[in-house]
């Protein structure tokens, strides 16, 4: 019963930023906030997770590059992404996850090229 609203993803140089953000229609119940990412012709991996007191966890690949933050009072989660390169061109999930069930947002892309 969460609704999620991806928004941010474009297209964007090598070596260039880019912010995705995610709204929720609610965080009632809901634990870990995050993304996951699928590239083209390849299967969806996790990108980062936030819980509700801060921990992080980050996929492989993009810690130190990507940050993951969450504004909970405006039912957010948000995905910093710098020195971006063609390896992260892929459609963004957003995702949020409660005790029973995870919920996911329709995706955002992510095009980096020139």
């Amino acid at each position: 019963q969460v609704q999620l609203a991806e928004s941010g993803g474009g297209l964007v140089p090598p070596g260039g930023s880019l912010a995705l953000s995610c709204t929720a229609s609610t965080l009632a119940g809901v634990n870990a906030l995050g993304w996951h990412r699928q590239p083209p012709g390849q299967q969806r991996d996790l990108v980062a997770r936030i819980l509700p007191g801060g921990t992080t966890m980050y996929g492989r690949g993009v810690k130190g590059r990507f940050s993951i933050t969450r504004d909970d009072a405006k039912n957010t989660v948000y995905l910093q992404m710098s020195r971006l390169s063609s390896e992260d061109t892929a459609l963004y999930y957003c995702f949020a996850a409660t005790q029973l069930k995870t919920y996911w947002g329709q995706g955002t892309w992510v095009n980096v090229s020139t």
